[in-house]
């Protein structure tokens, strides 16, 4: 019978140095000379992800080419920006604070979203706290619904299951907050001449994290290849602060603290990347459990989800549909 293949966290390690070299003369090629730009823009959250492209580009263009971007708002982690302008401070670049709570407010953000969460908490004020919820993945088999999360001024925490059409409202006017990000970004990449580059990993992009034509928006995406484990591996040899190092990957786009785990993936990411690994590798569930502490049929819910969310992430992944191919006919 054939050998089960082993699984650990050894099956993602990568050889650091040769992947920043490669990595680095890709974001020099495509930014010089496919799409003609001096330089490139980043995003600064705080977290391990933008720290890293922002590395990256300042060791691939020159420090002086790469601006760092911070952009808060007022439900926004307060600590996003410190990071952010610590990492920017370390690679000696230049960067900008841009708050984006006035137009958020402008386009009703805050609003929309406490108008749906209203319909089930009519007394919910800009005084509550709130986010939102997802089951873990290996629990059952059972459909997985969103609850909403709300915390009171005076701290008492309730939770309720969320109708789509509520649900449905609480993102999309969450979503404005991933878009007038990426606003700002074009803002300074289009009058310096410069590029935007993204920041997701793999687990974000295969699987569909991330806002269409807001943090899914960019010109380059020089780590989407790599899994979020081999990202702070990455990070660790650039010499990232060991703040950012240490820093719990997070959303922060919800006023209480919410972490990627209750939010989208439902395991913690160094269980998810193996498990995207094996996947992606024709790697049985039987032989992925004893590697992320889940049995076979915890695994194989995995593997579903996974599908499930590459099929929904889909729409995301589309450029606009054409009738005909435009560009290639007379």
């Amino acid at each position: 019978m054939p050998q089960p293949r082993r699984i650990s966290t050894e099956s993602l390690k990568i050889d650091c140095e040769a992947e920043s070299i490669r990595i680095s003369q890709a974001i020099r090629g495509q930014v010089t000379h496919v799409l003609r730009r001096r330089g490139v823009v980043v995003g600064l959250s705080g977290g391990i992800d933008s720290s890293v492209v922002a590395a990256l580009c300042a060791h691939a263009l020159g420090k002086e080419r790469v601006l760092g971007i911070l952009m808060p708002e007022i439900e926004s982690a307060s600590e996003s920006t410190t990071l952010g302008s610590l990492v920017a401070e370390s690679l000696s670049i230049p960067y900008v604070r841009e708050d984006i709570t006035p137009l958020l407010r402008s386009v009703r953000c805050y609003e929309r979203r406490n108008d749906a969460i209203r319909t089930l908490f009519p007394d919910f004020s800009e005084r509550h706290r709130c986010k939102i919820v997802l089951p873990s993945v290996i629990d059952d088999d059972r459909f997985r619904v969103f609850s909403l999360v709300i915390q009171s001024p005076d701290g008492r925490v309730t939770k309720v299951r969320m109708p789509p059409d509520v649900y449905e409202t609480v993102v999309a006017s969450n979503n404005f907050k991933q878009r007038a990000r990426k606003m700002i970004e074009y803002f300074h990449a289009d009058r310096l001449h410069y590029a935007v580059a993204g920041t997701p990993n793999r687990l974000e992009y295969d699987q569909g994290f991330f806002v269409k034509n807001g943090d899914g928006a960019a010109d380059l995406k020089p780590i989407a290849h790599l899994y979020k484990t081999q990202v702070y591996e990455l990070a660790a040899f650039l010499e990232i602060p060991g703040e950012i190092l240490r820093r719990p990957p997070t959303t922060d786009t919800y006023s209480m603290p919410q972490s990627q785990e209750e939010f989208f993936f439902s395991l913690p990411y160094g269980h998810m990347d193996l498990c995207l690994y094996a996947y992606n590798h024709g790697i049985e569930p039987e032989e992925v459990g004893p590697a992320v502490g889940l049995t076979t049929t915890q695994v194989k819910r995995v593997y579903r989800d996974i599908e499930s969310k590459r099929r929904a992430a889909q729409y995301g992944h589309l450029p606009p549909l054409l009738v005909e191919d435009v560009l290639s006919k007379p």
